[in-house]
C-alpha cells in the first residue's frame, strides 16, 4: 500500500469558448486558475507523469492526495493560456497528442459538427510545451477508437505514435490516453500490445481518485474536466 490517493485530471481546452461550440470542453482560464487554487487549499499536490509510473510499480511514494493534470489533443491555446496558470502553481502536466493531426486542427472531432474547428500544435510548440513542464505523450495516431480497429492495426497505431513522438521530440513516450476513452474490444489485449510496444502506463475516462499500488497500469482512471465540474466534490 502507497497510503496515497492519485487523481488523473482530463482537461482538453483551456481559454474561451470558440463561437459555435461545446462550452464544456472550453475552461476559461480564470476559472482554470481557481480549479488549480481549490485543489492546492484542499490539500492536492501536483505530480508528474513520471512520479506516477514510477509509483504504479512501486519505486516511487506518491503524497497522499496527488494530482496529475493532463489535456487531450494538443490544442494550441495550452501556450497561452494554460502554461501561465501552470507555471504560477509549479505544476507538471501531460499533453496526450493524435500524431497524424499534430500541426493540423481538430478535424478527428466530426469536422466541425461537434467541436468547431481548432488548430492544435505543430512540433515546435510541443517541444515549448515540453520545455514548460508539460510531458507529450500519446493519443494514438489517428485518434480513431481503438473499437474500430484491428489488432493488427492498433498495434501500428501504437507503435507509430511512440515512435513519432520520440523521433521528432528525442523524449521517451511512456504513457497513453485512450482515443475517446475507448480502451478496444478486448481491453487485456489492447494492454498486451501497449506493454509490447513499450508503453507502461494508459488512462481512460471515468472514475475518481484510486490507490496508484493497486491498480491496472494499463486501465487507469481518469477524471474529465469541464468548466463547471466542482472538483472539491467530486474529489471527495
Amino acid at each position: 500500500m502507497t497510503g496515497s490517493r492519485l487523481a488523473i485530471l482530463g482537461y482538453h481546452k483551456v481559454g474561451g469558448p470558440a463561437p459555435g461550440g461545446s462550452a464544456w470542453y472550453h475552461v476559461p482560464q480564470p476559472v482554470f486558475d481557481a480549479q488549480l487554487g481549490q485543489l492546492h487549499r484542499d490539500g492536492w499536490r501536483f505530480v508528474s507523469a513520471e512520479s506516477v509510473i514510477k509509483a504504479l510499480t512501486g519505486e516511487e511514494r506518491l503524497p497522499p492526495q496527488a494530482a496529475l493534470l493532463t489535456f487531450d489533443d494538443g490544442y494550441r491555446s495550452l501556450i497561452e493560456y494554460a502554461v501561465p496558470v501552470l507555471s504560477e502553481y509549479r505544476c507538471p502536466a501531460v499533453v496526450f497528442v493524435p500524431t497524424d493531426h499534430v500541426g493540423g486542427d481538430n478535424a478527428f472531432e466530426g469536422g466541425g459538427e461537434r467541436e468547431p474547428r481548432e488548430p492544435l500544435c505543430d512540433w515546435e510548440e510541443l517541444s515549448r510545451l515540453e520545455e514548460a513542464g508539460v510531458a507529450v505523450q500519446s493519443h494514438g495516431a489517428s485518434h480513431r477508437p481503438f473499437s474500430e480497429l484491428s489488432p493488427a492495426e492498433l498495434r501500428t497505431e501504437l507503435s507509430g505514435s511512440k515512435t513519432a513522438i520520440e523521433q521528432r521530440l528525442g523524449r521517451p513516450v511512456r504513457f497513453l490516453a485512450y482515443p475517446h476513452g475507448d480502451r478496444g474490444t478486448d481491453p487485456h489485449l489492447t494492454g498486451d500490445l501497449l506493454e509490447q510496444a513499450g508503453y507502461e502506463a494508459a488512462c481512460h475516462c471515468g472514475g475518481g481518485p484510486f490507490d496508484p499500488w493497486q491498480a491496472d497500469r494499463f486501465q487507469l482512471e481518469r477524471i474529465a474536466v469541464g468548466a463547471d465540474t466542482d472538483l472539491s466534490t467530486k474529489l471527495r
